[in-house]
């Protein structure tokens, strides 16, 4: 039997159904380079979630009959967790919405993950806003003061990979875990064009097929993802510019994330919004349907210098 197809008249104007937004939330999970590599804790949205984060790993020891039990040399230290909304106002013309709902459902499940993604990326590598202002977390991967310029090793010296392997070792003398690294998609090209002194390439593509779509496979032997919000230079977004960042890396049980609940989209025909220009734009009196995309997000790092930042030249200069 075919398959009614979807009409405005068919869906609440408060709430859109999870048949609807449940894939758009699944996939903004996958799609994010962070979440990929951190680790994924619990989050309440309507209150400070305490989650533990390791900074130490206890120390046990070797201990007699009957004798004094050794006393842990390391720590458990907790940070708070905050659900913070991540939020997308969308104006569709009503003509659209009655003719064709079922496509607009179709295209907000494949446009809004990629959106939400790169929002709660660019806040957890760059504290900042889509628009830079300061980001809605207190602790992001870029406070890191590690860092290492691509391109100082030689290429007889090993090139952009003992570039890498030198940040691997920043990390890991310093008694953290290299364990993944998140890349700029600007960063592909130069891993794969990197050769020995006698022209042979030194790295080689190692994109891994799965479900997860910001996965790329592995670097220097560990998880590698990438993300536009690592560099922080968007496609089609002009206000956006190239901080010159293209990896970072290092012990990822320093990092996790939470989601508060499902993605909601609500919609409506008679509210106003005030555009980019500050005019106050009816809904009503444009034939248009609002469309309001929310959802929690939390991010927390226990601590920065378990990275590494791998920096070039900024596009553009």
């Amino acid at each position: 039997m075919a398959t009614a197809p979807i009409k405005l008249s068919d869906v609440s104007a408060s709430l859109l159904p999870r048949t609807i937004t449940g894939p758009i939330f699944e996939k903004s999970v996958e799609r994010s380079a962070v979440m990929a590599l951190a680790r994924r804790a619990p989050l309440a949205v309507d209150a400070t979630t305490s989650i533990p984060i390791p900074l130490d790993v206890p120390t046990a020891d070797w201990v007699g009959q009957a004798a004094k039990k050794p006393l842990s040399t390391g720590s458990v230290g907790v940070k708070e967790m905050t659900a913070k909304k991540l939020a997308v106002l969308i104006p569709v013309a009503e003509e659209v919405v009655m003719s064709n709902a079922a496509g607009l459902w179709t295209q907000l499940q494949n446009d809004l993950p990629t959106a939400f993604a790169r929002a709660f990326d660019m806040a957890a590598i760059h504290g900042r806003t889509m628009k830079g202002a300061a980001g809605p977390f207190g602790d992001y991967l870029a406070e890191t003061s590690k860092a290492v310029a691509l391109g100082t090793a030689s290429q007889g010296t090993g090139g952009v990979w003992a570039d890498i392997v030198t940040g691997m070792s920043q990390v890991i003398d310093d008694d953290w875990d290299y364990t993944g690294t998140v890349a700029d998609h600007r960063l592909k090209p130069t891993l794969l064009l990197a050769t020995d002194t006698t022209g042979r390439p030194i790295l080689v593509d190692t994109t891994t097929p799965g479900t997860n779509m910001a996965a790329a496979g592995t670097l220097v032997g560990e998880p590698l993802a990438y993300s536009r919000s690592v560099s922080g230079k968007q496609r089609r977004q002009s206000a956006s510019t190239d901080t010159g960042l293209r990896a970072i890396g290092g012990d990822w049980s320093q990092a996790a994330y939470g989601v508060g609940m499902d993605i909601t989209v609500r919609i409506s025909k008679e509210a106003t919004y005030v555009d980019e220009d500050g005019n106050v734009v009816s809904a009503f009196q444009n034939n248009l349907v609002l469309l309001l995309a929310e959802a929690y997000y939390g991010f927390v790092l226990g601590d920065p210098e378990a990275f590494v930042k791998f920096t070039g030249t900024p596009s553009g200069s």
